[in-house]
């Protein structure tokens, strides 16, 4: 790329995080603070930001997990639950939420909301987010927590962690694997797809664009360049300058996106354990498919919900029963880099 053209895009990237940015302070009006116990938050502390909808099921495992990792705070948005998430969450002494029955994918699937969150309370702190279907682990998590990882990530002077967001599934017909809440998930979901990815380096953010895994080798075999991307930045040592461009894909500015080591050698990763296909999918799948709220085109993943409601099985022969992260490691799916 010429000079010229760098400069053309450095400068229309400027002004995009900044139309970003705006559209976060604009969608602040949509946000009811249901408890705001922000006040409690130490200068160290790594804050967890996460939209969620109807996620009762997953919440208990979720806040167990992250506060073993040592998260110091979560601050939540709920996109009008019923299921009784939002008492749940209440209950929770280092949670803050805040409720809206605004649409999620005019919000750009909570992205908005979650920013001017991360704009009021993020600037200077750590901040994981994520999903209430992801789970993070990364080398050495059950040892080594998250303040661990920060503060080496601090030394090495880098900004941004990335993660494979793998699909994890059950031997069996979703349906079938019951799963009760505050269980670990990958007592019943405990396999993945190892080895069928595609990855590209998107030429104007500098993300990684990575497909694969059992949703396109399944949902869209035949139009793989449809199925969901699976690479994320969930880790960043926040500014109120920085903005999510497509979830957390990537962000602005663009340096963030370098995850991965431009020179031939290997950067420190980890993985989003990914609980999408507990046995509620086949029920909620209907729902969303009408809702609409998930997708730009959604129109174009009718088939994909249609799949999920008949109730599928995704293992396959090829399927890669879970060990751990060291396993992960071996495969390529995530790496310790120069992190001893």
């Amino acid at each position: 790329m010429s000079l010229l053209s760098e400069a053309g895009m450095a400068y229309r990237l400027r002004w995009k995080r900044r139309r970003l940015l705006f559209r976060a302070l604009r969608k602040r009006r949509q946000l009811k603070a249901i408890k705001d116990r922000t006040a409690r938050i130490l200068p160290d502390q790594i804050l967890l930001f996460s939209t969620i909808r109807n996620e009762a099921e997953r919440l208990p495992f979720f806040l167990e997990h992250y506060r073993s990792l040592g998260v110091g705070h979560f601050l939540f948005v709920d996109n009008a639950s019923d299921d009784g998430s939002a008492k749940l969450l209440e209950e929770q002494d280092d949670v803050s939420f805040w409720s809206t029955s605004e649409s999620y994918r005019l919000s750009r699937f909570g992205v908005d909301w979650l920013g001017w969150l991360q704009i009021k309370h993020g600037h200077g702190h750590w901040c994981l987010t994520v999903d209430a279907d992801e789970i993070l682990i990364y080398p050495h998590y059950q040892t080594r927590p998250l303040p661990a990882l920060t503060g080496w990530l601090d030394q090495q002077e880098l900004e941004s962690f990335g993660a494979l967001m793998l699909d994890m599934y059950p031997n069996g017909a979703l349906e079938d694997q019951k799963y009760m809440p505050g269980s670990s998930p990958f007592e019943t979901l405990d396999w993945f797809d190892s080895g069928n990815y595609m990855m590209q380096q998107k030429p104007d953010l500098l993300n990684l664009w990575i497909q694969g895994g059992v949703r396109a080798r399944l949902f869209f075999k035949d139009r793989p360049r449809r199925a969901p991307t699976l690479g994320k930045v969930p880790l960043v040592k926040w500014n109120r300058r920085f903005a999510y461009v497509s979830s957390t894909h990537s962000l602005l500015p663009r340096r963030l996106n370098q995850v991965y080591d431009v020179e031939g050698g290997e950067r420190i990763s980890g993985v989003l354990l990914h609980t999408k296909f507990l046995d509620s999918v086949v029920a909620r799948s209907s729902e969303e498919k009408k809702r609409a709220e998930h997708f730009a085109n959604s129109k174009l993943y009718d088939d994909y919900y249609d799949a999920l409601s008949s109730n599928p099985t995704l293992w396959c022969e090829s399927s890669s029963r879970f060990t751990g992260w060291r396993q992960l490691e071996a495969m390529g799916l995530m790496s310790k880099g120069n992190w001893v």
